[in-house]
């Protein structure tokens, strides 16, 4: 039996633990298909017949951008951007933490420097797993019981 969707604000705390990235701000953007990660040095590598993303997640506003992540690559697809231009982003498989539960997600890799949230939760994730409340936020934070 699924689970009730539960109710989160129109922005989050959230982790993702793969990464070992922890109490980064999310913006619940329902205009947005795929979710996605800001990201620097991103690149398409080879290892034998294998191919994965090279990235550097966050950058100093958010937390030390010294770790750069191989993950295997999961698709590259075409994004429409905030300015409805389309460009080619890399796309991995991870997970996320909310309300002290994990989800699988697809994140999308881009440069995001210029935005104010670091992380953008799309409608392909929210999906059947949450309601959002405009007129709230943090509501995983308080429930997670997060030390601030």
């Amino acid at each position: 039996m699924a689970q009730a969707p539960k109710t989160i604000g129109w922005k989050e705390i959230v982790d993702l633990p793969d990464l070992g990235i922890h109490g980064i701000p999310a913006k619940v953007d329902t205009g947005a298909r795929t979710s996605v990660l800001h990201c620097s040095h991103i690149r398409l590598t080879k290892k034998g017949r294998k191919q994965f993303v090279e990235f550097r997640p966050l950058d100093e506003h958010h937390e030390p951008a010294t770790k750069i992540y191989v993950l295997p690559f999961h698709s590259e697809r075409k994004i429409k951007n905030s300015f409805g231009q389309e460009e080619n982003r890399y796309v991995i498989n991870t997970t996320i933490s909310l309300f002290g539960e994990l989800h699988a997600i697809e994140v999308s890799l881009r440069d995001r420097s210029d935005m104010e949230f670091p992380v953008l939760l799309g409608r392909s994730f929210l999906r059947k797993k949450f309601i959002v409340d405009v007129s709230r936020a943090n509501l995983s934070d308080k429930s997670a019981g997060r030390k601030k």
